[in-house]
Order: structure tokens, then sequence, then C-alpha cells
């Protein structure tokens, strides 16, 4: 109990201050590429969806880890050096773009191809149309994967610690390597990520509950 008094806060703290804004710059940055990229398919543009395509394709087929060490080890060799914490952005950021843009591009198209019409009708452009119409009935649509996609997220960013960024895991193998207590400790911020993941899972349920009430309104 010593251990986990005394560590407890070396790991929470490292989560609020690395954590927590790595999984909120990242995601905000991949919701914006998911949006990009999904509209691009959705509007089929002839040279940037096989484009969007192939940047789907490689991300989705390569591993997370993988990413991080090209950008983080492998682009200085090119004369590209970035800092721990903007390199595990940019990858991530990208990471949850190609799996976003998927989800958002699958709720795009389920929604009815009246809509879109009835837009024209309106005398609205078909950027208006997409705007107003289209996109809000589609996000509402990809609300709850697209929230699991964020807790997913949050979970993965343990791997930045393999690029030296100091969040609560890299924390915890410090710690570790100081006291030996390796099941404790890590038994530990398992515990802090499981908190993290039910406060999202709970903002979830709120979004979505307010989601339906506006339906209903």
């Amino acid at each position: 109990m010593g251990v986990v008094t005394d560590s407890f806060f070396k790991i929470l703290i490292p989560g609020i201050t690395m954590t927590i804004p790595l999984t909120a710059i990242s995601f905000a940055l991949a919701m914006v590429i998911a949006v990009t990229v999904a509209l691009v398919q959705y509007a089929r543009v002839p040279v940037l969806t096989p484009l969007a395509r192939f940047y789907i394709w490689i991300i989705r087929g390569t591993p997370l880890l993988v990413q991080l060490f090209v950008v983080f080890y492998g682009l200085p060799n090119l004369g590209i050096r970035l800092e721990p914490f903007p390199a595990a952005v940019m990858v991530f950021s990208i990471n949850e773009g190609a799996y976003c843009a998927e989800t958002v591009r699958s709720a795009l198209e389920s929604v009815p191809v009246g809509q879109l019409e009835a837009g024209f009708c309106a005398g609205l452009s078909y950027l208006q149309t997409v705007r107003r119409i289209i996109l809000p009935q589609a996000l509402r649509t990809a609300f709850p994967p697209l929230s699991n996609s964020l807790i997913a997220m949050m979970k993965d960013t343990s791997l930045a610690a393999n690029i030296t960024v100091t969040e609560m895991f890299m924390a915890t193998q410090r710690l570790a390597a100081r006291n030996f207590e390796y099941l404790t400790l890590y038994l530990e911020v398992a515990f802090i990520y499981l908190m993290f993941s039910t406060v999202l899972t709970r903002l979830q349920s709120w979004g979505e509950k307010r989601l339906k009430a506006g339906l209903g309104e």
C-alpha cells in the first residue's frame, strides 16, 4: 500500500498533463483529417479520391508502433527531426484520422439520397447542402463509433512511451525500474487508464442523450 500511495500522483499527474493533452490534440486533428477525407470520398473527387483511399490503405495496414518509430527514429535520416510530443501528435492524428474517415464516410453514405436532392430543391448549392443537411445527420450517426475510437486512442497513447514521451505509462516504467514493484505499479496504471476510460464513457452516454433529445425536438 505504501508503494501505491507514494506512486499514485506520480503516475496521475503525467496522465493529466501529458496523456490527456496528447489524446485531445491528436483526436481533434484526426477529426479534421477524417471529415476532409470522408467528404472527398463522398463527393468522389476524381484525383483526390484515389489518394484518400491510398492514405487509408497505408495507415490501416501498418502498425501504429511502426509508424511512431518511422516518424521519430526514421525521419532524422532525412534531416527531419521532431520533438517527442509533436511526433506523437502527428502520428496519432494521422493514424486515427484514417480509421475515423471510414466511420464518417459510412455515416455520410447512410444519409438518404433524397436529403441531397431536397437541398438542391431548396436552392442550396452542393457545399451548402452537405454542410447544413448531410454532415450534421452523418455526425449524429457517427458519434458512438467515434467516441469508441477516442477511448481506444487514449489507451493507445501508452505507445508514445516508446519514443520517450513522458506520459503516465513511461512514468510507471521509471518507478518500476527503481523499486521493482512491477505488478503493483502496472496494475495501478491500468486502474488509472480505467478511470479515464470511464469518464470518457460517461461523456459518451451524455452526448448520445443530448443528440437523441435534439432529434426528438
